[in-house]
């Protein structure tokens, strides 16, 4: 393997909008493939790493982007903390998969990986990957991305055709993805201690679990711009089924099944509009309109039959305008955001129960961007109203969200930056229900309407070293949590009820991590490697809990020709949340792909040398309960998956920025 990654030839030179000086608002450098930003980064993909790339995920694979692991074979990308979500957007509006899936490589010029968001983004956001592309003016382009996995049912396949004339275009893709995993291992050793002070130690276990699902997604877009101006109008409709599964467990002394399934649909209809209304001055407004309508069945028979059945209606409305006004000495940014929320689930059978909930927020924030000599800063206010409502429950309440960022050049190579920020942290909609679920023969899961956001305190000082050929970064963190929002057991007459609860609770962590990537040799060898101690720290009245853990991973990417090689690994991510410790599972895989005029075969291999990677394991802590659970999958272990992407485009001439979007809501609000 180390012949194959030394043996890469010298090709193409950096694209020409690298190798120009390139200006931004923080800093001027020339050459650089990474320029440090305030917030994050600038990265110039090398022309290699455009060629040999099949779609957005694969790009962004290749990147390696501190503190995410991109999965190309499974179209995922996931932080490997707790800080946040992560958003994708292409030209600053977040993309659906199929966007993703349908990426021009001809069309990129940059990414912007943005570690620290403003308040810009919105509510738990810890990172944003920003795809800027030229926008085509002339030609088509249609295209298939056919993911498949060898070794078991594993499927994603896309089409899609884009037609562009005059100012408008005219775009129409589909996916399906379908899935069914066996060999799924699941073992539980919980341990419970009633109020006479004795415990019951209960075993439970799956030997051959199986994991099935089937979704198809179709979205149509039409777009019309100019040089002053962007409309674009998107409507997408997704339908997921779960079909019925049944899960064959054992506690010792008895068997039973437990069964679920469910049905969703949702179509989504976009409308988005980009604006320059003055020099300098521009206005984007945004709506989106989501409906979601829910039918699941599940039952949890240890200790008798237990079955419940939910028919659930969701209506979402969001709505965004964003005034920006680029002065010389600094960048102002206003804007206000406004959502209502509409739930209505039924729930009949052994669950029986009506939660309508409605929710609405409005959202408002202004932002200052600059540069004083070396010294850079962004400093911003949000200010938030939220309100809901169920039954006899009423919560109205006020959110502000301060934030201030500030770099420093040390020397041309090497800068300095620190940022404050205070936000909150907002449970999820299915966790503030009044539905009561049993989970097991000892244990029922509550909801909890008396839940409110938590304040959320945090540090973070970075010193960045960074070349044409190398970076380096060390960063300190630090997040303090008062009275936040953590898992809770309580007894009562020998069972135990499940919740959430923000009395009394802190949950802090520190880390230090150390990440860097060297160019090897340029444009056809890098190598990352990156690692860190963190720190948890878990009080209450009724505990206190602290972890340290070891989070870390490598990368290595090869350019030779028409071929590209690259391998990555991590240990997952291990961390410590009130009375939950979490190992998520480790990752590592190989990828080898090939260019063929206008299709492009890739190999994954994920898991090699493994027959039953673990998927996750958990323990809990509670004063009461005390578990470990793992789960262990077979399909995952030498999993071998084939990539097909063909592309054709013809007439293909660009122009500036192409704006697209996919803001939607995902979340039922059904608690399960």
């Amino acid at each position: 393997m180390k012949s194959i990654f030394i043996c890469c030839m010298l090709a193409a030179s950096f694209a020409a909008a690298a190798q120009e000086a390139v200006e931004l608002q923080e800093v001027t450098v020339k050459g650089a493939r990474v320029v440090q930003r305030v917030d994050g980064h600038t990265i110039y993909p090398t022309r290699q790493q455009l060629d040999g790339s099949t779609d957005g995920y694969s790009l962004l694979a290749k990147l390696t982007l501190p503190h995410l692991r991109i999965d190309p074979a499974m179209h995922s990308i996931t932080a490997l903390s707790n800080l946040g979500g992560v958003q994708v957007r292409i030209n600053d509006i977040m993309a659906s998969k199929e966007d993703l899936l349908s990426l021009d490589m001809k069309a990129v010029k940059h990414i912007d990986y943005i570690d620290n968001p403003g308040i810009r983004y919105g509510e738990g956001v810890a990172y944003v990957i920003n795809i800027v592309v030229k926008h085509p003016v002339s030609g088509y382009d249609i295209g298939a991305d056919l993911t498949n996995t060898l070794t078991t049912t594993n499927g994603d396949e896309t089409v899609y055709g884009k037609y562009n004339f005059g100012k408008s275009e005219l775009a129409a893709a589909y996916s399906l993805e379908y899935r069914n995993f066996k060999g799924s291992e699941y073992a539980e050793r919980a341990v419970y201690e009633l109020e006479s002070g004795v415990k019951r130690t209960i075993l439970r276990q799956q030997d051959n679990g199986q994991d099935k699902n089937f979704g198809h997604n179709i979205q149509l877009t039409y777009s019309l711009s100019d040089s002053d101006y962007v409309f674009q109008s998107k409507f997408s409709a997704r339908r997921d089924i779960h079909p019925h599964q049944t899960w064959e467990r054992t506690t010792g002394t008895e068997n039973y099944e437990d069964h679920s399934s469910s049905r969703t649909s949702s179509p989504v209809l976009d409308l988005y509009l980009h604006r320059i209304i003055a020099r300098h001055q521009s206005l984007t407004a945004n709506a989106v309109g989501t409906y979601i309508k829910t039918d699941s069945y599940a039952e949890h028979n240890e200790g008798g039959n237990y079955a419940y059945h939910v028919k659930g209606k969701t209506y979402t409305l969001w709505a965004e305008a964003v005034y920006e006004n680029r002065l010389k000495p600094f960048t102002l940014s206003v804007g206000t955001q406004y959502s209502q929320k509409y739930i209505n689930n039924v729930y009949s059978g052994d669950a029986d129960a009506v939660n309508a909930m409605r929710s609405s927020g409005l959202y408002f924030f202004g932002q200052m961007r600059g540069r004083l000599g070396k010294l850079g800063y962004v400093g911003g206010l949000g200010m938030s109203r939220r309100y809901y409502r169920q039954d006899g429950w009423k919560n109205h309440f006020w959110l502000f969200r301060p934030k201030l960022t500030v770099s420093y050049s040390l020397t041309e190579d090497l800068k300095l930056k620190y940022d404050f920020e205070v936000s909150q942290h907002i449970s999820q909609i299915a966790l503030v229900s009044d539905v009561t679920i049993k989970q097991n023969a000892m244990e029922t899961l509550v909801g909890n309407p008396d839940i409110r956001p938590n304040r959320m305190t945090s540090h973070d000082l970075r010193l960045t070293y960074s070349t044409p050929r190398l970076t380096s970064e060390l960063q300190g963190y630090w997040r303090l949590n008062a009275d936040c929002n953590m898992e809770k057991y309580t007894r009562e007459e020998g069972h135990f009820f499940k919740t959430q609860t923000n009395a009394d609770n802190e949950c802090n962590f520190f880390y230090i991590q150390n990440y860097n990537r060297w160019e090897a040799i340029p444009e056809h060898l890098s190598v990352t490697l990156y690692g860190g101690i963190f720190r948890f720290f878990n009080f209450t009245d009724e505990y206190h809990h602290t972890y340290t853990s070891f989070n870390g991973g490598a990368s290595i990417e090869a350019y030779w020709g028409k071929w590209t090689l690259a391998a990555y690994a991590d240990n997952g991510w291990n961390f410590m949340e009130g009375e939950h410790r979490g190992h998520q599972a480790p990752a590592w895989y190989f990828t080898a792909s090939r260019r063929i005029r206008d299709i492009t075969l890739s190999l994954y291999v994920q898991h090699p040398f493994c027959v039953s990677p673990l998927n996750y394991k958990t323990e809990v802590l509670s004063r009461y309960i005390h578990k470990d659970i793992t789960q262990h999958s077979r399909d995952f272990g030498n999993m071998l998956t084939l990539n097909i992407t063909w592309h054709l485009s013809s007439g293909r001439k660009y122009r500036d920025i192409q704006r697209t979007m996919n803001h939607q809501d995902t979340e039922t609000g059904i608690l399960e």
